[in-house]
């Protein structure tokens, strides 16, 4: 009897050992709901009606662990069309849940709704998310915030606190006049009118004292700061006076530390900072700044061993400016000599089609919506960073290039001189890639890729081709779908400096994708 007794005691222990070891490594299902609405906010001294996620700006944070499930409602109650995308989630075989308009699916028309679902694999770190459509994305944005796995620590001291840091932008104007009367006419869009901290202007600007982010500290402690660039059109070098800071994590890939008192990041990049506060002030106040610049970013130096060493399709891509010729129906257009400004990769401007690129490829309707010619090299050659070519018309498409699954790509991205040289940060859906080197100057294809570092490059889903260089990634096209490449400054995006790749469907179950029931029509 006893031993039976301890037996069935020995069982249930064991069980419940079991269960607490897989309850540690898979993930749970977390539910939310985001109701697209208008909202009256004042900033600058000046009130208007902005679209916002359940009436917040910025909008929500989404939390989840490593391996957990998220199911996102997202209702449409606003005039405009929206979609919400998931900014550098791998969205492994849930590309249908990417979020770009018209590239993963329709967008949600006023007074409908979908549900984006979608698993968090192998990140943990900081992400954010924002709308994909037009310039929405200048007030609907949040913070994602992936921790590890339930009893697994970060490799680095445990911080007292962790602190989301949201960088924006903020016009007094309409954004969506902005951009529409911009691309009607040619030329630039107004600028913005203050640069926001988690939504707030701060000291430095007109009638916004009180309207500042104030962090509150203890001393001798260490915060984390997440630090998100959700700005539409500027890079921007982040410090705080008197400290440094410690990276220890960059698009949601964990880096080794190192120390620094500067931060530089692009539009579309997430950094994790570690802040330790001074130990002998007690009641100062520390400044805390973000300015804009404009050239390539800093390099970072993680522990991934990863990358393919293999190649098995190489690309190269000059990214930059150029013209269009006036379409303006008056006959006036603020370009040069007459023009409009345009944007390309390998001199193709991205025309947007009217129907999502992942459904007419999944249902095999591609005829009349895109074509599969991308080009895989310039055009024609010319010295990128000098004098340019005379013709510097744009070329413009629906193109796309396509990748049998597992395709291992090398990508090499060069900045033009072309109307001017600037910095891009490239985004890339549906993939981390590896930073293999950049510079500044042409590629020499000759003598260049001897810089390539193959043993322990950054990996990241967003990066900063150097104005007037260039710079190399690889990624494992292991991942079934339309997956959107493009510049996140915002205005350059709109002028189409963008491209998809479309990667097959691989050999088994699992590595197919069928699309969802509730899919919106366009």
């Amino acid at each position: 009897m006893i031993s039976h007794k301890l037996l069935a005691f020995a069982t249930t222990i064991l069980c419940l050992l079991v269960e607490l070891a897989l309850s540690k490594h898979s993930g749970i299902t977390r539910h939310y709901k985001f109701d697209i609405k208008m909202q009256n906010v004042t900033r600058l001294c000046q009130t208007k009606s902005i679209v916002t996620v359940n009436g917040q700006f910025p909008g929500p944070t989404i939390t989840a662990r490593e391996g957990d499930r998220l199911l996102v409602k997202v209702v449409n109650n606003v005039q405009y069309n929206v979609s919400i995308h998931w900014h550098g989630v791998r969205q492994l075989r849930s590309g249908w849940a990417d979020g770009p308009a018209y590239i993963t699916q329709c967008p949600i028309q006023t007074g409908q709704s979908y549900v984006y679902n979608f698993t968090v694999t192998g990140q943990r770190g900081t992400l954010f998310w924002h709308a994909h459509i037009s310039w929405l994305r200048v007030t609907l944005y949040g913070p994602i915030v992936i921790l590890p796995k339930r009893g697994v620590p970060y490799p680095f001291p445990q911080p007292y606190k962790e602190v989301p840091i949201i960088f924006g932008e903020w016009w007094k104007a309409d954004t969506e006049t902005i951009i529409s009367q911009a691309l009607q006419t040619g030329g630039a869009p107004n600028i913005s009118d203050a640069f926001t901290i988690n939504g707030l202007p701060g000291p430095l600007y007109n009638c916004s004292a009180k309207d500042t982010f104030k962090l509150k500290v203890k001393p001798g402690k260490t915060y984390m700061l997440r630090l998100i660039n959700a700005a539409l059109n500027d890079e921007l070098f982040f410090s705080i006076a008197n400290h440094n800071l410690t990276v220890v994590d960059a698009d949601a890939v964990y880096v080794k530390p190192f120390k620094t008192n500067t931060v530089l990041i692009t539009p579309g990049q997430t950094t994790n900072v570690l802040l330790k506060t001074k130990h002998h002030h007690p009641n100062t106040t520390f400044l805390m700044a973000a300015r804009p610049y404009a050239t390539g970013p800093a390099a970072f130096d993680n522990t991934t061993t990863s990358i393919p060493q293999r190649v098995d399709r190489r690309f190269f891509f000059t990214v930059g400016l150029g013209l269009n010729p006036c379409t303006n129906p008056n006959g006036t257009c603020q370009g040069p000599n007459n023009t409009m400004l345009a944007a390309a990769v390998n001199n193709v401007s991205f025309v947007m089609p009217n129907t999502a690129l992942l459904q007419a490829h999944f249902f095999n309707q591609s005829k009349g919506v895109y074509t599969t010619d991308f080009p895989a090299n310039p055009p024609f050659k010319f010295n990128y960073t000098g004098n340019p070519p005379s013709n510097i018309m744009v070329s413009s498409g629906t193109k796309v290039v396509v990748l049998p699954f597992n395709t291992s790509v090398e990508l090499v991205m060069q900045d033009t001189s072309i109307i001017g040289a600037e910095s891009h940060p490239l985004h890339l859906h549906g993939f981390n890639f590896f930073v293999l080197a950049q510079g500044f100057g042409n590629f020499n294809p000759n003598k260049d890729p001897a810089k390539f570092n193959l043993v322990d490059p950054a990996e990241r889903n967003t990066v900063g081709v150097p104005s007037g260089g260039w710079v190399a990634i690889r990624f494992l096209a292991d991942n079934p779908g339309v997956w959107f490449m493009h510049c996140h400054l915002e205005v350059h995006t709109s002028w189409g400096l963008k491209m998809a790749w479309i990667v097959m469907d691989g050999n088994r179950r699992n590595q197919k994708l069928p699309p969802p029931r509730d899919l919106p029509k366009c």
